[in-house]
Order: C-alpha cells, then sequence, then structure tokens
C-alpha cells in the first residue's frame, strides 16, 4: 500500500503533467499540419526545397522532411499520454537540432522563437527530477 500523496508531491506531479502534455501537444499539432494538412509533398516543397541549393545530398533533405514531420506527429502524441518518455525526448532533441541546423544553414540570422519556447520545456523535462512525472502511461509498463 502506498502512502497518500502530500500537497507538494501532487503539484508537483500536476506542473510535470502539464509541462510534458503542452510540449506534446506543440509537437503534435506541428507534425498534424505538416503531415496531414500540408500533406509531406507540400511540406517540402514551402520548407525544405530550397535545401537542394546546399551541400546536403537530396536524399538527406528527403528524409529530414519524412523525420521531423512523423517524429513531431508521433512524438508529441507519446509525450502527451507519457509513454516512451525517455527515447521519445531523445529524438524531439533531435528534431530540434536538426530544425535549428536547418534554419540557420539557409538564413544565419532566423527567427527564434519557434525554438527557444520547445527547448525550454524540452530542458526542463531533461532536467527536473524522473520521478516527479507520476502522470504517465510508462508507470503501467515497467
Amino acid at each position: 500500500m502506498t502512502p497518500p500523496q502530500n500537497d507538494a508531491s501532487t503539484q508537483r506531479a500536476a506542473g510535470m503533467f502539464f509541462t510534458r502534455a503542452l510540449l506534446g501537444v506543440i509537437f503534435l499539432m506541428q507534425g498534424f499540419g505538416k503531415v496531414f494538412l500540408y500533406t509531406l509533398p507540400v511540406v517540402y516543397e514551402k520548407f525544405f526545397k530550397d535545401f537542394e541549393t546546399t551541400f546536403l545530398p537530396n536524399w538527406l533533405i528527403s528524409a529530414t522532411a519524412y523525420y521531423t514531420s512523423y517524429i513531431e506527429l508521433i512524438g508529441g502524441f507519446l509525450l502527451i499520454i507519457g509513454l516512451f518518455r525517455k527515447y521519445t525526448l531523445y529524438l524531439l532533441a533531435l528534431d530540434l537540432l536538426v530544425v535549428s541546423f536547418g534554419h540557420g544553414l539557409l538564413e544565419p540570422i532566423w527567427d527564434l522563437s519557434h525554438v527557444i519556447p520547445r527547448t525550454m520545456l524540452l530542458l526542463a523535462l531533461f532536467f527536473l527530477p524522473r520521478e516527479w512525472d507520476r502522470w504517465n502511461l510508462d508507470r503501467f509498463i515497467g
């Protein structure tokens, strides 16, 4: 039998859930827009075609369009429900690095307002104690 949780413990769990779910919603909606609203061919034309003028090979540009779109969609959903959190955070961190590199490659001085909030939420999830994140599906799979 587990002891009753105190108010501070519940507040930490709520804060962790909110942080994780908010970041998940941000990524989920970004991926949803790319995969279902724009569709990947349109996303490639609008956001990735310009990379063909760089040193990057076309296969990598295409793979990156798929990776960023699907990891944002799937990773966002997994964060919301709290499943495979550790690996999802790593994959979303890689997504932010790739996106930041790409923006910087095309335009060295670019609008960071899209990446900074996600980065701050992601860092919070990396650095806050994992045991505070009690409201998740990972608890049920061990």
